[in-house]
């Protein structure tokens, strides 16, 4: 039950952290919006969470992940080949030959 519990609430939580970045965003996109919930967006030295997104001020955490690789070991045997001379004759018949060309003799 206690698992169930952790999975859907790190699913609510991740969905309400990616929708704040998305609100950040559109706020940024669009100044009406910046207005409707600060007054004094348009002085200079107002600083809020959307202005520094719209600058560029933002940390964000970095992690290292270890990544596994699996090692497989890949044995391979040379192939041998050998190969025999017979000639064709030997093939044919007794009493038999190739043809005598003119051409040749």
């Amino acid at each position: 039950m206690t698992r169930q519990f952790n999975q859907c609430g790190q699913t609510v939580v991740s969905v309400l952290l990616a929708g704040i970045v998305v609100w950040l965003l559109a706020m940024v996109a669009d100044e009406s919006l910046h207005k409707l919930l600060h007054a004094d967006a348009d002085e200079s030295g107002h600083t809020c969470a959307v202005t520094l997104f719209a600058h560029g001020q933002v940390d964000s955490a970095s992690i290292e992940v270890p990544v596994v690789a699996l090692l497989t070991f890949v044995e391979t045997v040379p192939a041998v080949e050998f190969s025999i001379f017979s000639p064709a004759i030997e093939n044919l018949p007794a009493g038999r030959a190739p043809p005598v060309l003119p051409a040749v003799s």
